[in-house]
């Protein structure tokens, strides 16, 4: 929505420029978009005149004029037609910006001859869409007067109007909240009706009411029509409406001036004597509107008919029809004022694909009580501007009744604003807005016909802050509170924390699914037990609860595959549901990696299940698990594991704390996921808490002063022992001086009997009191010989 200063200003009386308009809408709650001053972009032009023009030595098109400007009398080319000795126009000098052109004016020769300057057309001005030769301007305008004032070009507001306030449509809806806002007073002339000189020739009949409830019209015979006044012309063009003549331009005026849509009908194209409003019959209705394109308006729609309801000549509050458009060869013409029903008019706008000004207005909800005055209105302006002779009213139907009254008590502001405003205050802004105020105990207020956005009392504290100022708002303190007492994390709580701090500082990417699978995948996981199955589920695919939080990883991950990102890492610490224990409930850290590096010529690198492993066992030292005590078994309980690949840690036989590998194929394909993928699952219900910590200080740090040797073993063993039995057991074999037991290398083939395996390991040795002498080093060797010993392992020779 758009207006311009003085259009404000011939409905408030005020002394305000635009900076303060605009500054007393915004706080008035209309959001102003944009300020534009034409007159700083047409600063730099003035008026000359043409004193010669000569044809230009080398184009015949061009023309070498001299040309009297405020800057002296300057030698320009022109090529337009109209160029002649004696015009009086527009010149812009150099460096100057043309705004129609996009370009800044320097000096520089046409065809050989230097142009100091531009003589301007309508268009390079962006006065209108005029370009076929340059402004033709009165002869009596001095030389060097700024274009500015010759055009009466004057700052436009640009603001957004919300869909709760049609009234904000019209000048006169903003002047009425500036005015209640204290910017000025408010003076719109008040509409006087217009007597008819004769009965109307023209009949209306409603048979769609629930699209059209009222329907208001009246013949003008003799009217001239043609261009508009310049004061019509220069109003519409500053808001960017193009003028087309006197008719359509009155309607313009006023849907903008009142938000109050019009239409004018050519009376001598009209069938029969009276207009039918109904509904819409699909093709049979198929018209030509005024934007040039063809509809066929349905059921839903709300069309405006003639010759007994047979020819359709307009669509009900959204355009007329080029049929019965008026021309400047009109003389009587049917002028109508309608109200339309809101949901209706916008379902036509979707359906049929048109926006226009009419649409948009109707579709918000035009002043119901607005009918006949705009009728009115229109009748006046069309008498002043093209003569004529009116007829009476015609009304069809009957306006939607006005908003009902409602109790308000005036304190409420205060309890629910903070403003301490007085009752004579609160009175005034309401009276100021429209709205109908009986004092009493309590008071009753009336909204006012285009205010049908308010419906109880809370609206209304909001009409009196937004008026009164939000400035005026307390800014109170709120009273002190006491900060709640922090709570103090539970052992649980706190591997929890650390276990997702320490998957996060890894690499991993914690995801946050459901608690509940399929039923069918459940039982992949060794769920699926009628007991776990939801009676309500929130999905078809999410009906049971999760045995095992892999299954929503692989589908997370499968998601990420599918969009590019194979190569993941992604974590979940959350509960699992058994239906073999007798609480069946228990919280788990499970990580899943899907290794899918870039492809390298250096080959693939480490086995990413060692990696796995590595990441699984930082995991549980963070949280406190004895990663020292658990013991290494190949393979895992659950046959969603790989057999070959795959293994668990446990605290006995009975206590399993984890189990990890590589998924197995057919899971994996069941899920459609591609493989390969790892993970590990950690119950921590069954990590057993560490020993309470004693109230002593940590003593200072041990750092050894001397420097670590090592030793490599080769040790043979049988096939089927793990090697993690052999490490601990070499560890074990002298805690005081072995550091770190570390495999290097796993051989089987040549020199290695059949069944068993060739297991490198690194011993390092760190002395304490003194550095080793050859027999305390060889004793050593001893003791770690014996300790592979006991754990199947021989010296290889």
């Amino acid at each position: 929505m758009k207006f311009t200063l003085s259009w404000l200003k011939a409905h408030l009386d005020t002394e305000a420029e635009v900076d303060q308009v605009a500054e007393a809408m915004t706080m008035a709650g209309l959001e102003v978009e944009e300020v534009h001053d034409p007159i700083a972009a047409l600063a730099p032009f003035t008026v000359a005149k043409i004193v010669s023009a000569e044809r230009h030595p080398n184009a015949d098109r061009l023309q070498v004029c001299q040309v009297e400007t405020v800057d002296g009398m300057k030698e320009i080319v022109c090529g337009a037609p109209n160029a002649r000795a004696g015009l009086t126009t527009i010149y812009a000098p150099i460096g100057a910006y043309v705004p129609g052109l996009g370009v800044t004016l320097v000096e520089k020769p046409v065809r050989g001859v230097v142009s100091n300057g531009m003589l301007c057309s309508a268009s390079e001005l962006e006065l209108s869409d005029e370009s076929d030769g340059i402004l033709e301007l009165a002869d009596d305008l001095q030389v060097g007067e700024p274009a500015a004032g010759v055009f009466g070009a004057e700052p436009v507001i640009d603001f957004e109007v919300t869909p709760n306030r049609p009234d904000w449509l019209g000048v006169a809806g903003i002047a009425r909240d500036l005015a209640a806002a204290g910017l000025g007073q408010l003076t719109t002339p008040e509409i006087v009706p217009v007597a008819g000189a004769f009965d109307s020739p023209v009949s209306v009949a409603l048979e769609a009411p629930e699209l059209c409830p009222v329907f208001a019209g009246r013949v003008i015979r003799g009217v001239r029509n043609g261009p508009s006044p310049e004061w019509l012309q220069q109003r519409l063009t500053a808001i960017g409406l193009r003028p087309i003549n006197r008719l359509v331009d009155i309607t313009n005026l006023i849907s903008y001036d009142r938000a109050r849509p019009l239409h004018v009908y050519d009376l001598a194209t009209l069938s029969g004597e009276g207009i039918v409003v109904r509904a819409g019959r699909g093709e049979a209705d198929s018209l030509v509107a005024l934007d040039g394109k063809t509809y066929a308006p349905g059921a839903a729609d709300c069309v405006i008919t003639d010759a007994g309801g047979q020819r359709a000549i307009g669509l009900g509050g959204v355009m007329g029809g080029v049929s019965t458009g008026c021309s400047d060869e009109t003389v009587d013409v049917f002028v109508e004022s309608a109200w339309f029903d809101p949901i209706a008019t916008a379902q036509t706008g979707r359906s049929l694909g048109i926006n226009s000004d009419a649409q948009y207005r109707f579709a918000r909800g035009v002043d119901t009580a607005s009918v006949v005055p705009g009728l009115e209105l229109a009748t006046q302006l069309i008498l002043d501007l093209c003569g004529g002779e009116p007829s009476t009213v015609t009304v069809a139907g009957q306006a939607p009744a006005a908003p009902a009254a409602f109790a308000f008590d005036p304190a409420y502001v205060k309890r629910l604003s903070g403003m301490d405003l007085s009752d004579d205050r609160i009175f005034e802004i309401l009276f100021a807005l429209g709205f109908t105020v009986m004092r009493g105990s309590p008071w009753s207020v009336t909204p006012p016909s285009w205010r049908r956005d308010i419906e109880g009392r809370a609206d209304l504290v909001e009409e009196v802050a937004r008026i009164e100022g939000y400035a005026a708002l307390p800014d109170a303190p709120l009273p002190p509170v006491a900060p709640a007492p922090g709570g103090v994390l539970s052992p649980r709580q706190a591997r929890v924390r650390t276990a997702r701090r320490s998957l996060a500082a890894m690499g991993y990417a914690e995801a946050v699914t459901w608690s509940f699978t399929k039923q069918s995948i459940a039982a992949l996981f060794g769920g699926g037990d009628e007991r776990l199955v939801l009676e309500n589920p929130i999905a078809a695919d999410l009906d049971c609860m999760r045995p095992s939080v892999l299954p929503n990883l692989i589908q997370a991950a499968a998601r990420n595959a599918a969009r590019g990102h194979a190569d993941v890492a992604l974590f979940e610490i959350g509960p699992i549901y058994l239906d073999d224990q007798p609480n069946g409930q228990r919280t788990v850290i499970a990580g899943l990696i899907a290794p899918h590096a870039d492809r390298h010529w250096g080959g693939e690198g480490e086995d990413p299940l060692f990696a796995l492993k590595g990441d699984l066992m930082t995991v549980l030292e963070e949280i406190g698990a004895p990663v020292g005590s658990l013991q290494l078994a190949q393979g895992a309980n659950r046959d969603w594991w790989h057999p070959g690949r795959s293994a668990r840690l446990q605290l006995g036989p009975k206590n399993v704390i984890v189990e990890f590998g590589a998924l197995h194929p057919r899971v994996l394909k069941a899920l459609d996921a591609d493989g390969p993928m790892l993970a590990f699952e950690v119950v921590l219900d069954s990590v057993p808490e560490p020993r309470g910590k004693s109230g002593k200080a940590r003593g200072a740090a041990d750092l050894p002063n001397l420097m670590p040797l090592t030793r490599d073993f080769a040790f043979l063993m049988d096939e089927a022992k793990a090697v993690g039995d052999l490490t601990r057991a070499v560890a074990g074999a002298d805690k005081a001086l072995i550091a770190d037991v570390r495999v290097f290398d796993v051989y089987r083939g040549q020199g290695v009997p059949e069944g068993q395996k060739s297991v490198a390991i690194e011993v390092e040795i760190q002395p304490r009191a003194a550095t080793l002498a050859e027999a305390e080093i060889e004793a050593l060797t001893a003791k770690v010989k014996a300790a592979a010993a006991k754990a199947g392992g021989t010296l290889r020779a």
